[in-house]
């Protein structure tokens, strides 16, 4: 096999995942009417068209579709052993991406991380906050950080956190102007702060329990965030009654800003856990974040 077929299959196999040429120049460090050229040379050698072009998108052929299935897989393999390689070094090194919440984020994650960053000069590592799920396999991520109780089947699941409880808070302006719900029910007749999921548009749910009986809420209310610190905002400026993780929103409880109802419901469930692929060579870069996340309790 030639080296230039190699170099023209991994430009193929950019631009048929991207969809895109643009997206997939900027991959590779080429400029899009290289990536293009090379490309139509490839066609031109096979005999055959692999990519329909318009003004607006790009699309596979029948062939483009079979050599994208068949050679996809096989390419990412390689690339896989290559990167292995990396566990021969003694030192961690290299870039781990980690998609995660906003809350564990802040609370667990980057705590851990930076005096792992701090060990380790040759480990880079990048979070990227997302409250809503993500296929952490098709989005290039080696690991991902939520909660025990959302995790998929297929994955190895680390607990970094201990167990989690929620709470349902407003401030006293709000409370004194409705009186505090008794029942997950009663909140049909308040105003409830939503956050809404960026992944899939949907209004999270609130989920309650009380020996053993579940009560899901699917709460209204004037205002709608997909940030939690602006939920945290809006009840404790009187907006209504938020539902957010009880060590989040503790400090305000305490010093009084914040009035929390409903206690009785909220009973403690799974924490956080970092979840990853299973592989038979992970990477030391890999291997010292999950030793640097864990859980002793």
């Amino acid at each position: 096999m030639q080296r230039d077929t190699i170099a023209d299959l991994v430009a193929f196999l950019a631009v048929a995942r991207e969809r895109s040429f643009t997206r997939a120049a900027a991959g590779l460090g080429v400029s899009p009417s290289a990536l293009s050229h090379t490309i139509r040379k490839m066609e031109e050698r096979l005999g055959v068209r692999l990519l329909i072009r318009t003004s607006r998108s790009v699309s596979t052929t029948q062939a483009g579709e079979r050599l994208l299935q068949r050679a996809g897989p096989q390419m990412d393999q390689i690339q896989c052993e290559l990167e292995s390689l990396s566990e021969l070094r003694d030192r961690p090194a290299g870039t781990i991406r980690i998609t995660t919440g906003d809350h564990v984020s802040e609370r667990f994650l980057l705590p851990a991380i930076s005096r792992l960053l701090a060990a380790h000069p040759d480990l880079r590592v990048e979070i990227n906050v997302n409250i809503g799920l993500v296929d952490i396999a098709a989005e290039g991520f080696d690991a991902g950080v939520r909660l025990g109780e959302t995790l998929a089947q297929d994955m190895i699941a680390l607990r970094i956190s201990p167990d989690m409880e929620m709470a349902a808070v407003a401030s006293p302006t709000y409370f004194a102007r409705h009186a505090p719900p008794h029942d997950p029910h009663q909140l049909s007749a308040h105003n409830c702060i939503n956050i809404r999921f960026p992944t899939h548009g949907a209004i999270y749910v609130w989920e309650f329990e009380q020996e053993g009986r579940a009560v899901n809420v699917r709460v209204e209310g004037q205002l709608i965030v997909n940030d939690i610190a602006l939920a945290r905002q809006g009840a404790s400026e009187g907006s209504g009654i938020a539902f957010l993780p009880l060590d989040y929103v503790q400090p305000a409880i305490d010093s009084g800003a914040l009035v929390r109802v409903l206690e009785a419901w909220c009973p403690p469930f799974p924490g956080y856990h970092l979840y990853y692929p299973s592989r038979r060579q992970q990477s030391p870069a890999l291997a010292a974040v999950i030793e640097a996340l864990r859980y002793r309790g």
